[in-house]
């Protein structure tokens, strides 16, 4: 497969400059499609995270109930909870964390209807393997807006 090779060339070519992140963040990625969520966990591990991955809304709402994370990436359309179903736990939950929403249709209705997700970050699916750690880190950075989760 065309990304896994290019994957393995930046993974050694990160390997040999020294790019990984040196704290480790946890990050939830929530995908129902597998080999997306693969190549999400792949290229996040590759950079150092540490990386969680459940293949619905409701594995991700068990997952944050359970453990804090550092960033959740989700997609929307899933089976069981919807991604945007998933954040509106969190949210009645009190718990604040990050969130880049990763997927084909980003539900713009949806969100602007919903003021407490104004700050959740958009990353339209396919993308590559640099645009999903430019948003993780981005999302990461100490300046940004951190949450508290579990």
């Amino acid at each position: 497969m065309k990304d896994n090779e290019l994957l393995r060339g930046e993974q050694a070519a990160c390997a040999s400059v020294q790019c990984r992140v040196s704290s480790h963040h946890r990050i939830l990625v929530v995908d129902h499609d597998s080999d997306v969520r693969q190549l999400s966990v792949d290229v996040l591990t590759g950079f150092g995270y540490d990386v969680v991955a459940v293949p619905d809304g409701a594995a991700g709402w068990e997952a944050l109930r359970a453990t804090r994370y550092d960033l959740v990436i989700t997609d929307n359309k899933m089976p069981r909870m919807t991604g945007i179903e998933m954040l509106a736990k969190l949210h009645s939950a009190g718990m604040t964390v990050p969130v880049i929403m990763a997927t084909r249709h980003v539900p713009v209705h949806e969100l602007a209807r919903k003021p407490w997700l104004k700050d959740i970050a958009t990353l339209l699916r396919p993308c590559s393997n640099d645009d999903l750690l430019d948003a993780a880190k981005k999302a990461l950075r100490p300046d940004h807006k951190k949450g508290h989760g579990h």
